[in-house]
């Protein structure tokens, strides 16, 4: 279970006060995956990350009786000037996992060669992107954080980052961000839409989708 308790999360733009979240609380339960839509703009990659904790609301608070994952294929946290290896060596240790089975799970997965053990800042951001989607497939949460995914490499690799992601998901939910409505029904039974710093939560996501679509066509 995820808790939002009275969240307000706010940004200065143009000397103006924007609002992401605008005393929000809301419960996640486990056992239904959350399609999350929003215009452009209304803070759902914000959203995501206040979930998982890599930034703090401004007024309230996020509970977390659950193991929540970084946004699914994140590659900000990665420290340029270590490899790939010893970058998920330190992500291993964060999260308290095996860190030999990360490692050799991540090399694997990511199918760098021998750019697994070169600094990331020598990386392509495709390359980035298949570390960073290898260590989150790596990892079992309970909530899969997902920002538009988008595999990357060629057709087999694709295959086999669907087949994995599809198998995490037999046992774990997911939170989900993307402007793909056929994604979002795909894998999202649940919907909440967030639209000017509220979020409106819809039971089926058909009706999520549908509302959003409507701020869409106002605005």
């Amino acid at each position: 279970m995820i808790r939002l308790d009275h969240v307000t999360k706010t940004f200065r733009h143009k000397n103006e006060i924007r609002y992401i979240a605008n005393d929000v609380s809301f419960t996640i339960p486990r056992g239904d995956s959350i399609g999350l839509l929003g215009r452009n703009g209304a803070g759902k990659s914000t959203m995501l990350r206040l979930i998982a904790g890599t930034i703090k609301p401004t007024a309230g608070k996020i509970i977390r009786l659950a193991n929540v994952s970084f946004p699914l294929g994140f590659q900000g946290s990665f420290n340029g000037t270590l490899t790939g290896e010893q970058n998920v060596r330190f992500v291993a240790r964060i999260y308290r996992q095996d860190t030999d089975y990360l490692v050799d799970y991540v090399q694997d997965f990511a199918e760098l060669g021998n750019a697994y053990y070169m600094p990331v800042k020598s990386y392509s951001s495709g390359m980035k992107a298949r570390l960073a989607f290898g260590v989150s497939m790596g990892i079992d949460f309970d909530y899969y954080l997902v920002d538009e995914i988008t595999a990357v490499g060629d057709t087999n690799f694709k295959k086999k980052c669907k087949r994995v992601f599809e198998h995490k998901l037999q046992h774990s939910d997911i939170i989900m961000v993307s402007h793909s409505n056929s994604s979002l029904k795909e894998y999202c039974t649940t919907g909440i839409v967030l639209e000017d710093g509220q979020l409106t939560y819809f039971p089926n996501i058909e009706d999520a989708i549908n509302l959003h679509n409507e701020n869409m066509a106002r605005r």
